[in-house]
């Protein structure tokens, strides 16, 4: 009964709270955004014009002196997580006292985030406080960060607290002249500056490296907020072109300093001749030398595990950076019926699943310019094959709904394992033809040879055409293709790299989650490049480390062999009787000066103590003998 009474005393604060609002002025229906803009949800409260801030401060204030006094119940989870400076930093932020903030601008964090999501900048621009926003920016105020306040009922989920007790702190400690049913993540200082119409703090926060292109979570820049034709618009609009046309020229600039051949070999080994026909082709597109009506289309052919997924992705990153939604990936396996086009663009009317939409059609909508990576392309049904030929031939495509998507800026990748073997048969024997050419190219590490290796186009139209045609059945779905991308298979010299690229990836594995040091030298390197398997490629290496040398660590160190502060040397010995080399470890344990050898130590059992003395040091036999204990041994 007493939280029911504490409800029903809130619900009538509420009210009355509303009805001192209504008696103060008349409300009327605003629009924050364009007329043409009507899907948006108004951002401000209803009233009879756009408040301007600076005329009715003293009514806001003494409204939130009213809050702060009857509203105590609404406000003490959030005055339990604050502490006392912190709490008084927003205060004074919100109210405006200027002589106060000096003092506590000294020793403390200018992006400090209220419970609730916003930050004090937000706070300062949201109240209409120019200096305050001045002095904040100053002191190194970030104006590009977001707010992390959804709206009421949300942000009460995720607090654990009443949709009433959000509502009160997010008038009282932030602002009143906000529609409390809209949305705000992801809005800047520079948003909440366009939603006030504030053509003095738009000013200042460019000023300060405010970001007029940065989007909220809805997609939205600033100038979507503000009012149509009005001059915060056309200060935003010119603020945006200028922004945009500075950040080409930062990228154009960074392109020439570091080519997209070399962002992508940091990333993926060998195909050398498949990343330069990839980086020329979408230099072009760059730069403004590509058919703007048409998107770009890749088929990708060569084995498994050589790469073709790897690059796909990395092209995606350097196109579109951070943004998960521009790299859409569809295996192609899925689609082997007739009937499952319409997972792909959407149930027709009248079917189950027609309000949903396509797998495909709702990603590109999302993100129209995304790379789209079709994999295993070859085993899709031929309908589809259908669907891709207008999406490559004309840039857009028509979900089950009848709606059109235009996405002439995408490209789209196509992976397939199609003449794999011809052309894994066609590249070994290219290599052996080099290799002859350079037989000592390993010899020396100073020498690293590139190479040079060419697939001639009569081979292409001679053996691996004939295959595309026989399997696609269609020449005009191969002539939309701008460029078909072969992947060889790798040298011994890439092979080496995988290796110690793998190795790389356990030792920074072993030290981070058991603080265990691996060291190698290159015998290991060459061993284990032995089993690579042109089938499988990449992968087949790194099933090779994993068998020959993770899982001995994985057992010593089940052993008690091996653990927090241990350093493992792997090395490799051809012994005469052995038919490959066997991979060995040796360990050194923490406050030990000699390494030891340890793979005899788990594969065979001694027969007594005495044995195990004989086979181990002291120093690590007392280090684990409650371990061998524990295993009778």
């Amino acid at each position: 009964m007493l939280k029911l009474f504490r409800l029903c005393q809130r619900f009538d604060l509420i009210n009355r709270i509303r009805q001192c609002r209504l008696n103060q002025e008349k409300a009327r229906s605003i629009s924050l955004l364009s007329k043409n803009v009507e899907i948006l949800p108004n951002f401000l409260n209803k009233e009879e014009k756009r408040r301007k801030w600076h005329e009715n401060q003293g009514k806001s204030i003494n409204l939130v002196y009213t809050l702060t006094i009857a509203g105590l119940l609404g406000v003490v989870n959030c005055d339990a997580i604050l502490k006392m400076k912190n709490k008084r930093f927003f205060k004074v932020v919100q109210y405006g006292v200027i002589d106060e903030l000096d003092n506590l601008l000294e020793n403390i964090d200018v992006n400090i985030r209220h419970p609730l999501g916003w930050t004090v900048l937000m706070l300062a621009v949201v109240n209409g406080h120019y200096n305050i926003t001045e002095k904040l920016l100053k002191k190194g105020a970030d104006p590009n960060l977001g707010d992390n306040f959804v709206n009421i009922n949300r942000t009460a989920n995720e607090k654990g607290m009443h949709p009433i007790e959000i509502l009160m702190v997010r008038e009282e400690e932030f602002s009143t002249n906000l529609n409390n049913k809209a949305t705000f993540l992801g809005f800047t200082a520079l948003h909440y500056a366009a939603l006030l119409n504030s053509l003095e703090l738009c000013k200042l926060l460019v000023q300060y490296g405010a970001n007029p292109c940065i989007e909220n979570d809805a997609g939205h820049k600033p100038i979507k907020y503000a009012l149509k034709d009005g001059a915060v618009q056309k200060f935003l609009e010119k603020e945006t072109q200028k922004f945009e046309q500075i950040k080409k020229q930062k990228e154009l600039e960074e392109r020439r300093l570091y080519p997209l051949e070399e962002r992508l070999k940091k990333f993926i080994v060998g195909q050398e001749g498949a990343i330069t026909i990839v980086s020329e082709t979408v230099r072009r597109k760059e730069n403004g030398w590509a058919d703007e009506e048409h998107p770009l289309v890749f088929l990708f052919l060569g084995s498994s595990g050589i790469g073709k997924t790897e690059l796909a992705k990395r092209l995606a990153h350097y196109i579109h950076r951070e943004n998960k939604d521009a790299f859409i990936r569809l295996d192609m396996s899925e689609y082997q019926e007739k009937h499952e086009v319409a997972k792909l663009i959407g149930a027709p009317p009248g079917y189950i699943g027609h309000d949903e939409g396509g797998q495909l059609t709702k990603k590109l909508k999302k993100c129209p310019s995304a790379v789209v990576l079709f994999d295993e392309v070859d085993k899709a049904h031929p309908d589809v094959l259908t669907v891709l030929l207008q999406l490559f031939d004309e840039g857009r495509l028509t979900d089950g709904q009848g709606k059109t998507i235009e996405c002439k800026d995408a490209i789209f990748i196509m992976t397939s394992n199609l003449a794999s073997d011809e052309i894994a048969q066609h590249g070994l024997d290219l290599r052996r033809e080099v290799e002859k050419l350079h037989e000592n190219r390993l010899s020396s590490e100073k020498s690293r040879i590139i190479d040079n290796i060419k697939i001639s186009r009569k081979w292409k139209d001679d053996v691996v055409k004939p295959i595309l045609k026989g399997h696609f059945k269609r020449d005009e779905f191969l002539g939309r293709i701008n460029e078909i991308v072969y992947f060889l298979p790798f040298s011994r010299h890439e092979l080496l790299q995988l290796v110690g690229r793998e190795l790389d990836t356990w030792a920074k594995r072993a030290k981070d989650k058991h603080k265990i040091d691996i060291q190698w030298d290159r015998s290991i390197e060459s061993a284990l490049a032995d089993g690579y398997d042109v089938h499988y490629g990449a992968r087949s290496i790194k099933y090779e480390v994993e068998r020959r040398v993770v899982n001995q660590l994985a057992a010593a160190h089940e052993k008690g062999f091996i653990g927090n502060g241990s350093t493992v040397h792997i090395s490799a010995q051809y012994p005469d009787e052995a038919d490959s080399a066997v991979i060995k470890l040796k360990v050194k344990n923490k406050g030990v000066k000699d390494y030891v050898e340890i793979d005899y130590m788990y594969t065979t059992k001694p027969e007594s103590i005495n044995d195990l003395e004989n086979r181990i040091p002291i120093s690590l036999l007392v280090d684990n003998l409650n371990i061998v204990l524990r295993r009778g041994l």
